[in-house]
């Protein structure tokens, strides 16, 4: 059963770099353990719209909520920390470290062990490292990167790499998860286990994930509902397979017939 509460809720949110309008009036809510699909052409304001819900831009006007609370100016490691995790579009790992590791670095604002415990290895600094150490190993077992543990992470192939990321962002705990082009470079087969990677974490964990996408059979294949923009205005929300099917998605696919 699907649950009526609001983990996200962006009201009239707008946003302008000199005299160029990136996004106007976008409004979006996202509730517990939904699957959204924010999609549109180029230069549609997709990316734009993620660094203002995730604290890298602030909006000119509109506010929006995280869990019922006012998050419209708050710094992006504070929404890590209240449950807000993101991938990116180019992919943004630690290369030189290990797969393990990459992991790990992103669960460290929850360790709880102080200065003092970290330089003289006090029996709660080892507690909490083998805590997180398995904690890690769960998710890359989830995401079957468990065998590339100690695999520098820019040695895995393309596809791996992607999913790691999302590994990542799922070691922060988060309640909502934003995931930007997460198939881009993917061959069908990697774009396939990506769909269900992402269904599997959405229902395991019970997060809710908002997802920008141009492959279309991954977003109708997953998407319980699509949001589309085109030059930062919303043109369409609803059902995926109404939406795509909407004259001025289409129109802004594939441009205005000529008459």
């Amino acid at each position: 059963m699907k649950s009526n509460k609001v983990v996200l809720s962006a009201k009239n949110i707008s946003i302008t770099f000199g005299a160029l309008k990136a996004v106007t009036d976008f409004n979006l809510e996202i509730k517990e353990n939904e699957l959204v699909g924010l999609i549109g052409p180029n230069g549609a304001g997709k990316t734009t719209v993620f660094n203002i819900i995730t604290g890298v831009y602030s909006p000119t006007s509109g506010e929006y909520y995280f869990n019922g609370e006012p998050v419209t100016k708050t710094p992006t490691y504070k929404l890590v920390k209240k449950g807000l995790a993101r991938t990116f579009q180019n992919i943004r790992l630690f290369k030189y470290m290990s797969v393990l590791d990459n992991v790990l670095v992103a669960n460290n604002f929850n360790m709880k062990y102080g200065i003092l415990s970290g330089i003289f290895r006090f029996p709660n600094y080892w507690r909490e490292e083998k805590e997180a150490k398995a904690k890690a190993m769960e998710l890359l077992k989830i995401f079957d990167l468990d065998q590339y543990a100690d695999t520098a992470a820019g040695n895995l192939p393309y596809g791996k790499q992607r999913k790691l990321e999302i590994a990542r962002a799922m070691a922060t705990n988060p309640k909502l998860l934003l995931l930007d082009e997460p198939a881009a470079g993917m061959n069908p087969t990697e774009t396939e286990e990506l769909m269900n990677t992402i269904r599997l974490i959405r229902d395991k964990f019970n997060i809710a994930i908002l997802l920008i996408e141009h492959d279309m059979k991954l977003v109708l294949g997953i998407c319980e509902r699509l949001v589309v923009l085109d030059h930062g205005t919303t043109i369409a929300a609803g059902d995926p397979i109404e939406v795509i099917n909407t004259p001025a998605v289409v129109t802004a696919y594939l441009g205005q017939e000529e008459e």
